[in-house]
């Protein structure tokens, strides 16, 4: 896979996981480790979005 696609995909996770945290968020029913643990998972994903970002602009140069 190449950085580009997987840039691309991690980011497509980002916003899915957006669009979980905000539905669960409507929800009342949904407990407060759930929302923790997407809001981790989401975290997790930026972070390793922005790692690869920055890779590929240092190889760049």
């Amino acid at each position: 896979m190449s950085i580009q696609s997987h840039l691309a995909e991690l980011e497509r996770k980002h916003r899915a996981l957006e669009d979980e945290i905000s539905d669960a968020l409507t929800h009342l029913s949904t407990d407060d480790l759930k929302i923790a643990e997407l809001k981790r998972r989401k975290l997790q994903v930026k972070d390793e979005i922005e790692r690869l970002k920055h890779d590929t602009s240092m190889s760049v140069h």
